[in-house]
């Protein structure tokens, strides 16, 4: 049925230990970084910011972080750095005490940058920590790591409801300590990657081709992947954003209550990660990347009509069925290009943040210009992009 990608060889086991790990510290990396987005109402009144103001915050934070992911990974493709990650979690811990203390919209803007460069070091180099410990099952160990990762964007505006707003903006500072034992489980997985010779072996040299997919055809390939990549993750800034600012201003929620309607999604969004690595791994994943992004259609078009408990229900059915999708397309992108395992992580993890950081800056200036209602009704209509998984080469586990 027309050109295929070979599917991975499975190998005897997977560290399942190394694989646990550094899914924790997805976790609190990725808690640690959606603490930002999350205190956005404390910041809107305390420095009386716009939503584009709130938008150019996302923006510093994703694109600083979309911009060095992809070089960072190229060059540890070269030169394995394996204890680049704990620096990365220091770059995160300096950016929340920027942000707890700072004395102005410009060093809100600076802490932004700092969270920004301390996630572009970690998620390319603990993606490749992950396949490498995968033990053949690359979907599944992808989704492990990724679901570290919605945990903790989920953890972010629950903690940020029970604790910030009781305690104020300086509280932030006190998530630093989870930022040190971040750096120290990193650490320790950094001796893991060199003494087990992943650090040390020469780095297999990029494939110049795919082997059974011509040139044209995988450039058209990343290319679908991009155009679903833009999709999801612009409509995805419209919740991680201002889905609390929606709830407040159409349903009249007080922040609290918005704040832990936020953590809910971000909730279904852990939950439907687990399935979509996996699930790639048995029925292809083309299947699941169709399913997740243009299966959402109906429920996205349907949310700027619903009523509260309607959006709330909504919201949880797009977090689960949206959230699927990437891991199936990183793993995807990766067998796309063998040999380039850092720098396919760090350009789709690297496109997210940017696609989130535009996104999270186009909308914000939409919602000063129009209303936060009009911009869930134009991003409704966003995963019909999801349409275009049409034209991805069949994997070999499909028929």
């Amino acid at each position: 049925m027309g050109q295929t990608i070979a599917a991975p060889a499975r190998a005897s086991g997977t560290a399942g230990v190394v694989l646990g790990a550094i899914s924790v510290c997805h976790l609190l990396n990725d808690m640690l970084q959606s603490l930002l987005p999350a205190v956005y109402p404390i910041l809107k009144g305390g420095f009386n910011l716009n939503f584009a103001q709130i938008g150019a915050l996302t923006l510093t934070y994703q694109i600083t972080a979309s911009l060095l992911q992809p070089v960072i990974g190229a060059y540890t493709d070269r030169r394995p750095q394996p204890y680049s990650l704990p620096i990365g979690m220091g770059l995160t811990l300096l950016g929340l005490v920027t942000l707890a203390f700072a004395p102005s919209y410009v060093t809100l803007l600076a802490g932004a940058a700092l969270l920004g460069m301390g996630s572009s070091i970690f998620h390319p180099e603990s993606s490749r920590i992950a396949r490498l410990a995968s033990g053949g099952q690359h979907g599944l160990a992808q989704s492990v790591f990724q679901v570290g990762g919605n945990a903790g964007q989920a953890l972010g505006p629950l903690l940020a409801a029970v604790f910030i707003l009781s305690h104020g903006r300086s509280s932030i500072a006190w998530f630093a300590f989870a930022a040190l034992a971040g750096m120290g489980i990193l650490a320790a997985i950094g001796h893991w990657y060199q003494s087990n010779g992943h650090a040390s072996r020469k780095p297999r040299k990029a494939i110049a081709g795919h082997p059974t997919l011509s040139r044209n055809r995988v450039i058209a390939a990343l290319s679908v992947l991009v155009a679903l990549i833009f999709s999801k993750f612009f409509y995805l800034a419209s919740f991680t954003s201002y889905y609390t600012f929606y709830l407040m201003h159409r349903f009249h929620l007080d922040i609290r209550a918005a704040q832990l309607d936020l953590f809910i999604f971000m909730a279904a969004s852990a939950v439907g990660t687990v399935a979509g690595g996996p699930v790639g791994d048995r029925i292809g994943r083309k299947r699941v990347i169709w399913g997740s992004i243009a299966g959402v259609v109906p429920f996205t078009l349907a949310l700027p009509y619903a009523g509260l408990p309607a959006t709330i229900g909504l919201s949880i059915i797009i977090g689960l069925v949206l959230s699927s999708a990437f891991s199936a397309i990183v793993v995807y992108a990766q067998e796309l290009m063998p040999g380039r395992t850092g720098m396919v992580s760090g350009l789709f993890f690297g496109l997210a943040f940017g696609m989130g950081g535009i996104g999270a800056a186009v909308l914000g200036i939409l919602a000063d210009h129009t209303s936060i209602e009009y911009v869930y009704t134009v991003c409704s209509f966003l995963p019909l992009i999801g349409l275009a998984a049409a034209f991805l080469p069949h994997t070999a586990d499909e028929v």
